[in-house]
């Protein structure tokens, strides 16, 4: 039988936490996806997740922005417009992003629940 102890439950790896500390905030995951084919303009970027408000739009792009996941484009128009588009080690996301995907398609596609069948 495994030793369940405190501290073996403790240990947990620092690059999974680092990613679930950026990933792990609602509509991170989102964003990076609709960045992944290219730049796109904050109003589609909008538009493209169906409910996040501007200002959470704002706050998470921010974020990607200062974790180096993301750049911030000034199209100085006119009209003035911002685009938003992947770095390289964003764009480094799209293999575990689609491996990702295909998980849910096989284990959450009842509904976002695991079917009874593999959950054994």
């Amino acid at each position: 039988m495994a030793d369940h102890g405190e501290a073996v439950c403790r240990q947990v790896d620092g690059g999974i936490t680092r990613v679930f500390g950026l990933f792990g905030k609602r509509w991170t995951g989102l964003i990076v996806a609709t960045l992944m084919p290219g730049p796109v303009h904050f109003a589609d970027l909008r538009r493209a997740i169906p409910g996040i408000s501007e200002r959470m739009l704002s706050d998470r792009l921010a974020e990607l922005t200062a974790t180096g996941l993301v750049v911030r484009e000034v199209d100085a128009g006119p009209p003035l417009r911002v685009a938003y588009r992947l770095t390289e080690a964003g764009r480094a996301m799209e293999p575990a992003l689609k491996e990702l995907g295909r998980w849910a398609g096989t284990y959450l596609a009842d509904g976002g629940r695991c079917p009874e069948r593999f959950r054994t």
